[in-house]
């Protein structure tokens, strides 16, 4: 019986520790107009597996670890909301959700360049830049294509694709399901370069013994020298120890990189203070190096040479980025990569709850 007393205090211990480490965000979503409750709208944070629906009062409640979160809150024929949490502290909250302006939706589709056989001619150019080309890209596929408008903008030579819809994404490689609402993907012919914004919602994949080993394993290997890997190493100020460099662009030739000795200097780099996260800014051009476990199929596709053995990208940084405990940074529109981590889509990507 004492042994038994024994184990049952531990586990209560246990579950402190972990409620301990855990904050709720709650509250409830409502018509703008109207203040009634909207039930069933979707409340998630960005690139997690954390979402609800609201019940029939309106509400939800998440549980979630320190760090940071984008909170989407969408539901049909009304404007998405992103609530930013910075906090990791419970909080409760009131969320007002506008109608669409349905009217500015027809004059567009009236006046647009649509491809009216879009799919046809732009679907895999759009797969390829949007899921990725990667070997786990191949085990992707695209489940609702037809939501998808594409429109091409002769005069400026760009692509543009729409979804009327949230996309649906299997990705089979790392066992999740996508649930994506693209706000808007854009290709720049005249130099190659393409963005996208939108939210994602992952969802695990119920799998075999042998499936769920696989995903385990694919989702490690996609983690390690990884955008979300170097935010963490950076906040954990491990980047030596994780396998990762850093080079600035010289300030008198813009050919030549040189090696930032100390990641950590106070010309870059603001520690943590009470709001548990810190801040990085660079003046010019960096490339982030990760010299651990290099990927042969990203060497082939650009053609690198074999004994390079490592995977780097380039980053323009607008403005300083703040990075939070989970590897969440703000804003993301300041972070513009090209190289390693531009091949890496969504089909290489896990999401900010995921630990290895």
């Amino acid at each position: 019986m004492k042994k038994l007393h024994f184990l049952l205090f531990i586990g209560f211990i246990s579950i402190s520790i972990i409620s301990a480490a855990q904050f709720t965000v709650s509250g409830k979503v409502n018509d703008a107009e109207s203040k009634e409750p909207l039930h069933g709208a979707s409340v998630f944070c960005q690139n997690t597996t954390i979402g609800r629906t609201t019940n029939k009062d309106g509400e939800f409640q998440l549980s979630l670890k320190p760090g940071g979160y984008d909170l989407i809150i969408t539901y049909t024929g009304y404007q998405t909301k992103l609530v930013r949490i910075n906090t990791n502290e419970s909080i409760k909250m009131d969320i007002e959700l506008s109608k669409e302006d349905k009217s500015l939706g027809e004059v567009v589709i009236k006046n647009s360049y649509e491809v009216l056989d879009g799919w046809e001619k732009y679907g895999s150019f759009f797969t390829s830049h949007f899921i990725g080309a990667t070997p786990f890209a191949a085990l992707c596929s695209l489940q609702n294509h037809e939501v998808l408008k594409f429109y091409f903008y002769k005069r400026s030579n760009k692509l543009k694709v729409l979804a009327i819809e949230p996309l649906r994404i299997s990705n089979k490689a790392l066992g999740y399901t996508l649930n994506y609402k693209l706000d808007s993907f854009v290709y720049y012919y005249n130099n190659n370069l393409n963005s996208y914004r939108g939210y994602c919602l992952y969802t695990p994949m119920e799998g075999t013994e042998d499936e769920v080993k696989k995903w385990t394993a694919n989702r490690q290997k996609a983690y390690f020298g990884s955008r979300l890997h170097f935010m963490r190493a950076y906040f954990d100020s491990t980047i030596d120890e994780d396998g990762f460099m850093i080079h600035m662009l010289d300030d008198n030739n813009s050919k030549k990189f040189t090696r930032i000795d100390n990641p950590y200097d106070t010309t870059y780099f603001l520690a943590a203070d009470s709001t548990n996260e810190i801040e990085i800014s660079y003046p010019r051009k960096i490339s982030i190096t990760y010299m651990r476990s290099p990927e042969n199929e990203y060497l082939n596709r650009y053609k690198l040479p074999m004994k390079l053995g490592v995977q780097t990208t380039y980053v323009d940084l607008l403005d300083a980025v703040a990075i939070k405990l989970n590897g969440y940074y703000y804003d993301q529109k300041d972070w513009v990569n090209q190289g390693y981590w531009s091949w890496k889509n969504l089909a290489d990507q896990v999401p900010y709850d995921y630990n290895p």
